[in-house]
């Protein structure tokens, strides 16, 4: 089978002209629509769906964003990779803003978002007939992301950026509910849990598309200490400056890897 890739762009990452031949693509699952701006496409020869996971105005938050009609989306599109790409706050010292990493652990602390697609609410569907929805399925979580995918992506990095701006070994992302800012003291407790970096996003997103059986790796761009590691105060407008600043480069990053 031939692989299918999908680019879900985070905060400051909202569209993707690269891609040829762009289509727009219908928004709507049983979950209700996916976010804003769905789009098919090609890139050097590669099958390619773009989703910027906020919408395209960045409308939609992230304790708020459908995350189980895109997964779902996806997958009826006949994605098999997944790239998610985070806009995180920096933990360990290897985090520091401005530094990519690749997560390949998650901690959950987010609650209330709709997590599975095996609760009852999908019993069939013929479109993903290679899924049995009628059974509580418990997916093998102990590795979420693909190794191998990830590996790819850290290669791809190492052709594109500075080494010394990259993390290439393990790496934790915990997942905080938003969409506030955390306390010195959540950043303090996400330290000592062994978390290295901190986001909105990554969960349930990884669960869903395990659960549909899509690889999945993510890119994680760190835009500012988390609270309390630093005496500046933690400003918006210098978060997407450097965003604005390593947006080429995480796209430059993603193209390499399909």
């Amino acid at each position: 089978m031939n692989s299918v890739y999908a680019i879900i762009g985070g905060s400051g990452f909202n569209d993707f002209h690269e891609l040829e031949d762009q289509e727009k693509e219908s928004l709507d699952t049983p979950f209700g629509p996916c976010s804003s701006g769905l789009v098919r496409g090609n890139y050097k020869g590669k099958r390619v769906c773009f989703l910027p996971r906020h919408g395209m105005g960045h409308n939609v938050p992230p304790h708020m964003v459908p995350y189980r009609a895109n997964m779902y989306r996806l997958k009826h599109l006949g994605v098999t990779h997944i790239i998610s790409v985070n806009a995180v706050g920096g933990i360990s010292s290897f985090t520091k803003p401005g530094n990519i990493v690749f997560p390949d652990q998650v901690i959950d602390y987010s609650y209330g978002r709709d997590h599975t697609f095996f609760d009852g609410s999908l019993l069939e569907d013929k479109n993903l007939n290679e899924i049995d929805f009628t059974k509580v399925h418990h997916i093998e979580f102990t590795e979420p992301f693909s190794k191998v995918f990830r590996q790819k992506m850290m290669d791809s990095a190492l052709k594109i950026v500075d080494e010394d701006s990259i993390h290439l070994g393990s790496a934790t992302y915990g997942c905080t509910q938003g969409p506030r800012l955390e306390s010195a003291a959540e950043i303090k407790k996400l330290k000592n849990d062994g978390c290295d970096v901190v986001g909105m996003t990554l969960m349930p997103e990884l669960a869903l598309a395990c659960e549909l059986g899509m690889e999945f790796s993510a890119i994680s761009v760190s835009v500012n200490w988390g609270a309390g590691l630093d005496e500046e105060i933690i400003s918006m407008e210098e978060i997407y400056k450097i965003l604005d600043q390593k947006i080429i480069d995480i796209k430059n990053i993603c193209l390499q890897s399909l």
